[in-house]
């Protein structure tokens, strides 16, 4: 049994210090002291937190990481970047894939996240074929959870028309389609393809209401009797247009009317909500999946947070299109939109909790554990050793004593702040870089040199 001494750590109950850790065979924690000194065999950390988990992530899109900056036409929005999107993917292949999802699960860890759910919907070759194996594209983002040693929950994609009114499928959604019954062939070898990665789990996400027959819900949803629902739901005012005028009723309220949400599941977005969807969809149970960084990329809008957080709204973060990378940075942005929108300043914190940072990383870290399908989501006796240590040292961090790590990290600190990160008590991250770093990043400059070369 291994041991880790942190100076501090963030705990169940709050902040300690003096903390050891004992880590078992098995990757848990199976003892944990407080007020302890440091012992001539215990491995030395700086200020311990539970992992984050990114609730939405599209892997391949960090391979297009900065390629839409540029003004393309005077409605340049969300759909003239999803154009792009299409057009990139045309051209990625099975090692591409795994070389990009490699580096951006490389990069997750390094910065605080220690699991993802992947919201994959890339499942044919290129000219809309499929692959021997029908998960083969699922087995590509096994490979790079495993050698990044990141926590994966898959949600294959079911994606089936290109748009509300059942219209068949475009050249840039060739790679994605499919129906029920070959979905449900395309889970069951996606199962497969994550049986061999230690606590990896599965669930399903039918991509949006635009996207999905809502006639097969029930079928898609079956597949899942237990495990987590993610759905891309309101991030588009366009989107909420089309949906009041094929369905009756907004994506949400829809939704919160016919799906009984509850908390297996979580809502993408969910961006424009009116204040009847907000009370109820934080009454539901369910988990609003925020990407800050991306809805601000992207001119999505911006997520009503106070009040849903005010109705007792669980949420998580994700980096979605992966431009940026850094939990830090999804909840400043998050914060930071709503005083820009409101003109005041801590929106998020609460009468309860009044830190603003500790009150957005253990939202973020409750509702991300829930929406991954994973119970607890902190450094406790039985739950899994997904530690990131902060570094006390950092600039940002100087001076200041844990209770003022969290604000100071996601509002004044960088990448430079995280230090070590242990996934199921392997250290995976060392001294603010992977351990495997070189490695990753060889491989992922040979996939974009050729992508980007013509």
């Amino acid at each position: 049994m291994r041991t880790i001494w942190f100076e501090a750590a963030l705990l169940p109950g709050g902040w300690a210090k003096g903390v050891r850790l004992a880590i078992g065979e098995d990757g848990r924690i199976a003892a944990l002291d407080h007020g302890v000194k440091p012992d001539t065999a215990d491995q030395r950390g700086g200020i311990a937190l539970p992992g984050l988990a990114n609730v939405h992530s599209h892997a391949f899109q960090r391979g297009m990481a900065g390629l839409a900056e540029y003004r393309g036409s005077d409605s340049d929005d969300f759909w003239s970047w999803r154009a792009l999107m299409y057009r990139f993917l045309d051209r990625l292949d099975p090692d591409d894939i795994e070389a990009i999802a490699a580096l951006a699960y490389a990069e997750m860890l390094e910065t605080g996240f220690t699991r993802v759910g992947e919201f994959h919907y890339l499942h044919h070759a290129p000219d809309g074929s499929g692959y021997a194996d029908p998960a083969e594209l699922a087995a590509r983002i096994a490979a790079a959870a495993e050698t990044t040693g990141i926590g994966l929950t898959l949600l294959p994609v079911f994606y089936r028309y290109a748009g509300f009114d059942r219209r068949p499928p475009e050249h840039g959604h060739i790679r994605f389609v499919t129906d029920p019954d070959g979905f449900a062939r395309l889970f069951e070898r996606s199962r497969a393809a994550i049986a061999g990665l230690p606590d990896a789990s599965i669930g399903v996400a039918p991509h949006s209401l635009r996207a999905v027959d809502t006639g097969d819900l029930a079928q898609i949803l079956a597949l899942v009797p237990e495990g987590p629902i993610h759905i891309h739901a309101a991030e588009q005012t366009g989107e909420v247009e089309q949906c009041i005028a094929a369905l009756g009723a907004r994506p949400v309220q829809w939704l919160l009317d016919h799906a009984d949400l509850d908390a297996r599941w979580c809502l993408i977005h969910a961006t424009h909500l009116d204040p009847d969807e907000t009370a109820r969809l934080a009454a539901s149970g369910a988990v609003a999946g925020l990407c800050p960084i991306t809805e601000a990329n992207l001119g999505d809008g911006i997520f009503p947070a106070p009040a849903y957080l005010a109705a007792g709204g669980a949420f998580g973060i994700g980096t979605d299109s992966n431009i940026a990378i850094d939990p830090a940075r999804e909840l400043q942005t998050m914060e930071y939109a709503q005083r820009l929108v409101l003109r005041k300043r801590n929106l998020l914190a609460s009468s309860e909790q009044s830190s603003t940072g500790a009150r957005l990383f253990t939202g973020a870290l409750a509702g991300g554990a829930q929406a991954l399908g994973q119970s607890g989501g902190g450094l406790a006796v039985g739950a899994a050793a997904d530690i990131v240590a902060l570094d006390p040292d950092a600039l940002a961090l100087i001076g200041r004593g844990p209770e003022m790590a969290l604000d100071s990290w996601i509002f004044a600190g960088g990448r430079d702040v995280v230090s070590d990160v242990w996934r199921r008590g392997k250290q995976v991250v060392a001294g603010g870089r992977h351990v495997a770093r070189d490695a990753i990043a060889a491989r992922y400059r040979r996939t974009m040199t050729k992508l980007l070369s013509d």
